[in-house]
């Protein structure tokens, strides 16, 4: 016997989104931070995660401002760079990860930490005003909060901070939250993932969500 399942993409799409509306608890999330919320729902597969998804300092639209004003997009990983959509990007930003450049073995090194936090060091340049997606490695979002106890570093114009994991991934995202370095989306705890992130900056990235 064959299979009978939904075959029409759009109707999936749309039929996915009431699922989400219909069950996950969005009351609490603001006009622009709730399409977000959902797009992150939907890339977890997961409504639960609605209650560990926190935005800061108007994150969403200081996101989206930098991006129509050409700001780049850095990323931890390039699971989360791959995962853009370019042709949401209001202005054909630029997308970043620095984590395969040639000289971050030897930086680790220097720096006795990991890759995923060393690479960070190659961001400075491109740093002031940027939206920040790391979806990955918790050791980067601890190396950006260490980077920005400088006052000389520069600021991003908004972090999207959703490192998934067992070790230093809730540690790092709640000292995001507690820092208030900069206007920002957490999911509290273990989860969050490339995925998730993605689909955050993907529905900043788009006014009509």
């Amino acid at each position: 016997m064959p299979y009978v399942y939904e075959t029409d993409g759009p109707a999936i799409y749309r039929e996915s989104f009431s699922i989400i509306r219909r069950e996950a608890e969005l009351a609490r999330f603001a006009p622009e931070e709730e399409p977000v919320a959902v797009r992150m729902i939907h890339a977890a597969g997961l409504v639960e995660l609605a209650a560990h998804i926190h935005f800061r300092g108007d994150a969403v639209n200081r996101a989206r401002t930098a991006l129509e004003q050409g700001a780049p997009i850095l990323c931890d990983a390039r699971m989360v760079s791959e995962g853009i959509t370019r042709k949401r990007l209001p202005a054909d930003n630029t997308v970043i990860c620095t984590l395969h450049d040639e000289c971050v073995p030897e930086l680790a090194r220097e720096l006795a930490t990991t890759r995923s936090a060393a690479a960070l060091e190659l961001w400075r340049p491109h740093l002031d005003g940027a939206v920040v997606a790391i979806g990955n490695a918790p050791t980067a979002l601890f190396h950006l909060l260490n980077m920005l106890e400088d006052p000389a570093c520069p600021r991003p114009a908004a972090i999207i901070g959703c490192p998934v994991g067992f070790v230093g991934a809730a540690e790092s995202k709640q000292a995001l939250w507690e820092s208030a370095v900069a206007p920002c989306v957490i999911v509290e705890g273990r989860l969050g993932g490339s995925a998730v992130t993605v689909a955050a900056l993907n529905a900043m990235a788009d006014r009509s969500e």
